[in-house]
């Protein structure tokens, strides 16, 4: 309902604001068309088929990931609520670009609706906003379990872990609405060749002829990514001082697994999302924006669980338990 509502506002805002720059000979985009991951035809079968199978194992790992830890009892503690919760905004965070990247491949027009661009932006930077949020509240969990373990079990509580979801999710739906709002009373009267293969903010800053100047503001000023940052940071350096002080070189390296996967996850995804966005557009390299956008949207969602699965023990044990319970189905 919220989508359409948003496709409906920033689609009458899109038609005024064209009707107003480019007068009323030039008719306001309706549709798009990406340029796609690659221009060169040969290696288009090639690209198929690395992105269906990621696809694939994007699906299987994440789906897999949610229901081994609602099978599991062992996981039902507040840091597998959240990796359960990440598990899905990866899912659906991989499916609002691969399914139509994958159509794309197979079609030579490569084209979008006015709206369908409406709607993957919003999806997009709805998914990838409560990732970053869930990854800060992931940290502060971790936090509480290394800095003060004996008020663990009373400071993390499941209302308060389901409080703190849902919170990201409200946040995060707030920060979607605003960034695509604001993309889209932008003109496009220039062109409407989108030079990605999905609709992102800054290809589409690139091809708008309306000063982007607040756009830009917009994007690198909002809070959701520089607090759900700046909560990160600080939680793993009270985490990393907690642990250096350990005397114990067993509870140093115990500490370290504990937060490891979850520190790995942070590193890439935030790398990544830095290098594409915290910069100027006057700096957008289209082809060198390609590989890294495949870092952060399909990349990392398809290797988050197989960071948690292989280096966590009780992941570890939860599938081990799974596989044994199948074979033994299968036996019996």
């Amino acid at each position: 309902y919220f989508v359409t509502v948003c496709i409906l506002f920033v689609r009458v805002d899109h038609t005024l604001s064209s009707n107003t720059m480019a007068g009323e000979n030039n008719s306001a985009v309706t549709e798009f068309f990406l340029v796609g991951l690659t221009e060169n035809h040969n290696l288009v079968p090639i690209c198929f088929v690395i992105f269906l199978l990621m696809y694939l194992i994007t699906c299987m790992g994440n789906l897999g990931m949610i229901s081994l830890i609602q099978i599991d009892s062992r996981l039902h503690t507040p840091m597998y609520y959240f990796l359960n919760n990440l598990a899905f905004v990866d899912f659906c965070y991989s499916s609002t670009i691969t399914p139509k990247t994958l159509s794309n491949f197979l079609n030579s027009k490569k084209s979008i609706s006015f709206a369908g661009c409406i709607a993957q932006l919003f999806s997009f930077v709805l998914t990838a906003s409560v990732e970053c949020l869930l990854l800060a509240v992931m940290a502060y969990d971790r936090y509480v379990a290394i800095c003060n373990p004996l008020l663990y079990t009373i400071i993390m509580t499941k209302n308060v872990c389901t409080q703190l979801v849902g919170v990201t999710y409200i946040m995060a739906f707030i920060h979607a609405l605003a960034q695509t709002i604001s993309t889209f009373r932008l003109s496009f009267c220039h062109s409407n060749v989108i030079n990605h293969y999905f609709c992102d903010i800054p290809p589409l800053l690139k091809l708008s002829c309306s000063r982007t100047f607040s756009n830009e503001i917009v994007l690198y000023t909002f809070g959701t990514f520089q607090g759900a940052f700046l909560v990160t940071l600080i939680s793993y350096i009270y985490i990393i001082s907690a642990i250096l002080r350990m005397r114990s070189a067993e509870g140093r390296r115990k500490a370290f697994s504990t937060c490891g996967s979850h520190l790995a996850v942070v590193c890439l995804f935030y790398g990544t999302t830095i290098a594409t966005y915290v910069r100027p557009t006057s700096t957008y390299s289209p082809k060198k924006d390609r590989v890294v956008s495949m870092l952060y949207g399909i990349l990392t969602p398809m290797i988050n669980p197989m960071i948690y699965s292989l280096r966590n023990k009780e992941v570890k044990k939860a599938l081990i338990k799974a596989f044994n319970m199948q074979r033994a189905f299968l036996r019996g």
